[in-house]
């Protein structure tokens, strides 16, 4: 399967490279490139890609406005967002986050990591730069008032070992290793946690996870 991928920079250097790296894997296509963040919306609402791969901060429409439009609350068919920035700020990771993106990045990540970013999102897992993860797992360890809700149904203990694990980063394949479980399992229990939880993807599985003290 070839995974489709919108980039979206305001600088030309950046979008090129990006489109280099990313059209030389055999299970990448680039669709479009843009500019801005309007113009990046506008795009992924019309080519549906697999993947939005989004800058912070850009002209018309920011890379967190752009991804809460595309995959935020109420978005009924929200899609994958992947957040690649040069600017490694507590406020942007979560934020983008909690707009609903499933990967944040860094630009000095390097192209391995940029894939396996998109490869992740595209599969439904996700991945964020080793190097923001501790300060973003901290961060979520301190509840905001009034933001957690409780679940709809109580968690199974066997659910409650899957959100731990994906609070931890596990990846699906990780988690039926570490449970010895299949992949299938793992996919009807998150199925399960996201309908108890409410929550649109694992990144807010994992919000909960820590925000909830489930994993500390």
């Amino acid at each position: 399967m070839t995974i489709r991928v919108l980039i979206a920079d305001d600088q030309e250097l950046v979008r090129t490279g990006f489109q280099m790296i990313l059209d030389a894997q055999q299970d990448m296509e680039v669709l479009a490139t843009a500019a801005n963040g309007a113009e990046a919306v506008e795009l992924a609402r019309r080519l549906r890609p697999d993947v939005c791969l989004l800058d912070i901060r850009m002209p018309k429409l920011d890379g967190l406005e752009a991804t809460r439009l595309l995959a935020g609350p109420g978005v009924p068919d929200p899609m994958k967002v992947v957040i690649v920035t040069t600017f490694d700020l507590d406020e942007y990771v979560y934020g983008a986050l909690r707009a609903g993106a499933t990967g944040f990045l860094l630009k000095d990540s390097g192209p391995t990591l940029l894939i396996e970013a998109i490869r992740a999102a595209a599969a439904g897992d996700a991945l964020v730069s080793p190097s923001v993860t501790v300060r973003l797992l901290e961060h979520l360890a301190h509840p905001r008032a009034g933001a957690l809700r409780p679940p709809r149904e109580p968690l199974t203990e066997r659910e409650l070992d899957v959100v731990r694990l994906v609070a931890r980063g596990r990846t699906n394949q990780e988690v039926a290793a570490e449970l010895f479980v299949s992949l299938s399992t793992v996919k009807t229990h998150l199925g399960s946690i996201q309908a108890k939880l409410g929550a649109r993807n694992r990144v807010e599985i994992a919000a909960w996870a820590w925000e909830s003290g489930t994993v500390s």
